[in-house]
């Protein structure tokens, strides 16, 4: 079967048509585009305004390991992060959200290329008497049949369509953001919840040792009820210790297995802490990172570069909404076969084409453009004050890592040197007790000190690697801008609206 060629002489009539129809209808633009004062007012932060040094030179850099949990040394918190990346839903539906917003950016694409498609169409039907068909079709039941490819061609003069295309872009790029941003989140929240494992785990080991301490005080205590060296106040006194350290050690227990229930549903494995033993804090390396604001912190995260992606889409999406103002021009032909009797359907007789430009501008809306582009004008001022709000959520997250740590260090050296008073104290108690100069309960009483500040230097040790996890992450935890993403450069300078 040959499809009907138009003749190359229609074609060049088609191209001056479409001349001086856009010749006339640029004459119009004028009074039809009123966009008025209409854009965004929002005003994006820059680096200097958040007391970051716009010269990255003058603030050491050091940048964050993409692993930087493997630092720590345990091949089981390695371990569940690599698990937790390959089976946790929420970062599986953020790549879900990805690939659907890349999805929407080929369809975006596909505007601007040429369409074609084909059709058939076979009807009977009856023709009126009293219509446009004389006699003998008029009143007679016929076969009638189309089959035809029909092509079209937006021609873009505008940038409608390179808009939409962009603001698609800028979409996946923003998910692909959030993406990398949940996984950063995810591996930082792994390792804190190991390390409020491991952080429990050391305070049970305490909590049993006080039970064992109070259980031998209480005897000590009988024992001098009965010598009638103490009353039954100081009896009494001893053994409510004894439910208070059972309680203390059945509530360590709990939030032990709260802790891990947390790390299993992270990884995505309801029991996959249960295969693990658990972790000790001493066995565990600090983190070496900065302890200053960087320079280029805003070109270091995932969760502004989406930001700043999500602007850059808003600010395509206003662009779009002015092309609205403007005439849509299309290139559409067909070419096929049509004829009343399905025998005849494709002999040459029944041969059909067309070419011709088709435009539409739009003259009265009754304000729909306008309010479209005030509205895509509001989506953007509250994409810019959204990316706003981020990175002054991110400056103030890394100062107070910083802050934290900085703080930790100093209560640790203050606490080793108590903890080191109070290890001297029981040390001498015992010398005493041991010499016949001092009872037990002296040995007892002073190891209460003792424990007390072992079970502060588990929390202030478990705050200090927790800070770290979290300094880590709000330096973006390793990120670096995929090829063709957003440069820490344009992350950091504003855009004019």
């Amino acid at each position: 079967m040959t499809l009907p060629l138009p003749d190359l002489a229609d074609f060049s009539l088609v191209r001056r048509g479409t001349a001086v129809a856009v010749g006339a209808l640029a004459l119009l633009l004028a009074g039809c585009a009123d966009m008025g004062s209409i854009g965004s007012q929002a005003q994006m932060r820059d680096a200097a305004s958040l007391g970051l040094s716009a010269d990255p030179a003058a603030t050491p850099a050091s940048a964050v390991d993409s692993q930087w949990w493997l630092a720590f040394g345990d091949s089981q918190l390695n371990g569940l992060i690599d698990q937790a990346v390959q089976g946790n839903p929420n970062l599986q539906v953020a790549q879900a959200r990805l690939a659907r917003a890349r999805a929407s950016s080929d369809v975006a694409a596909a505007a601007d290329k040429p369409q074609l498609n084909g059709s058939l169409d076979l009807t009977r039907q009856k023709f009126s008497e009293n219509y446009i068909y004389p006699s003998p079709l008029g009143g007679s039941i016929q076969e009638t049949g189309t089959l035809q490819l029909n092509g079209s061609w937006e021609i873009d003069f505008f940038g409608k369509n390179r808009s939409a295309l962009d603001a698609a872009l800028g979409t996946a790029n923003a998910a692909a953001a959030d993406a990398d941003a949940a996984r950063v989140l995810l591996a930082s929240n792994v390792a804190r919840g190991y390390l409020q494992w491991a952080r429990l785990d050391d305070q049970l080991a305490v909590a049993q040792r006080t039970l064992a301490q109070r259980d031998e005080t209480l005897r000590l205590v009988r024992d001098r009820v009965s010598a009638g060296l103490d009353t039954r106040l100081e009896l009494r006194q001893s053994e409510g210790g004894l439910p208070e350290a059972r309680q203390q050690i059945e509530a360590l227990d709990e939030q032990i297995a709260i802790a891990r229930h947390a790390l299993d549903a992270l990884v995505g494995q309801p029991d996959a802490s249960a295969k693990l033993k658990p972790p000790v804090l001493t066995m565990l390396q600090p983190i070496a990172l900065q302890s200053v604001l960087p320079a280029d912190l805003l070109g270091r995260r995932a969760d502004i570069a989406a930001a700043r992606w999500r602007v850059e889409a808003a600010t395509q999406d206003v662009a779009n909404a002015r092309t609205q103002f403007y005439p849509n021009i299309n290139l559409v032909a067909f070419a096929g076969f049509q004829a009343i009797g399905f025998d005849t359907l494709l002999k040459s007789g029944s041969q059909q084409w067309g070419i011709g430009p088709a435009i539409r501008l739009p003259i009265f809306e009754g304000g729909k453009l306008r309010a479209n582009l005030r509205g895509k004008s509001a989506d953007l001022d509250a994409a810019i004050q959204s990316y706003n709000a981020s990175v002054l959520d991110a400056v103030r997250d890394v100062a107070d890592q910083v802050a934290s740590a900085q703080s930790i260090g100093r209560q640790q050296a203050q606490q080793r040197e108590a903890q080191a008073a109070a290890e001297s104290a029981w040390d001498i108690a015992r010398q005493r007790y041991s010499a016949g100069l001092g009872n037990y309960l002296n040995v007892l009483s002073a190891e209460t000190t003792v424990l007390a500040q072992r079970r502060q230097a588990v929390d202030l040790a478990a705050r200090a690697l927790d800070t770290q996890v979290g300094l880590a992450r709000a330096l973006g935890g390793g990120w670096q801008p995929t090829s063709g993403s957003t440069s820490t450069a344009a992350l950091d300078a504003p855009r004019q609206h």
